[in-house]
């Protein structure tokens, strides 16, 4: 489950979005890989400003990801602040929420192009398909769908070519609780 970081200007949303999450994990094991909301939107703020290399604006923006991912684990009950899928496993199987801080992953595994076409989606997608899930929940700010004529409009443009084959894609605003309740209870 990808919980976007632009859900953090909608707190009381970001809040039901993280109790929500934890009343599933009772009865599911979910890893929350996080976005990268406004600790993302202030690399591409300095990348317009002085040009980063492709590079240096890819690295800062999944380490914008890690930020999110402490402010998620510290927020979330159970919830344990992870970087591989070792780590993952093992939180699963104590019972805890794992919550991805995907820098040394990535930077290790380097698997998708360093370009602003790849987002936290492509990431969370990219995941999905390393740790064998059958579903990604794109958890998106309040009101985004309503705006939205289909999919590609709220996904990242490398999104269909980071998500796996056989993956399910479910995409949800914040102020859909009771759909996530009820994709959260569905098979997984």
């Amino acid at each position: 489950m990808k919980v976007g970081g632009a859900l953090l200007a909608h707190a009381d949303h970001f809040n039901v979005v993280l109790a929500t999450i934890g009343q599933a994990t009772r009865e599911r094991r979910l890893l929350v890989v996080p976005g990268g909301g406004p600790f993302a939107d202030a690399v591409r703020q300095v990348d317009r400003q002085l040009h980063l290399s492709d590079d240096a604006a890819h690295w800062m923006a999944i380490l914008a990801m890690d930020q999110y991912a402490h402010l998620i684990a510290d927020r979330l009950a159970g919830a344990v602040l992870v970087a591989h899928r070792p780590a993952i496993e093992a939180a699963l199987d104590d019972g805890q929420v794992p919550v991805l801080a995907p820098f040394q992953w990535m930077r290790e595994a380097d698997p998708l192009p360093h370009t602003w076409e790849v987002t936290s989606d492509s990431i969370a997608a990219w995941i999905a398909g390393q740790v064998g899930a059958r579903r990604v929940v794109l958890v998106k700010p309040p009101g985004v769908l309503r705006s939205a004529v289909d999919e590609s409009d709220l996904v990242d443009p490398y999104f269909s070519r980071a998500i796996s084959t056989g993956i399910e894609v479910a995409i949800l605003g914040a102020d859909q609780n009771d759909g996530l309740c009820r994709v959260l209870e569905g098979p997984v």
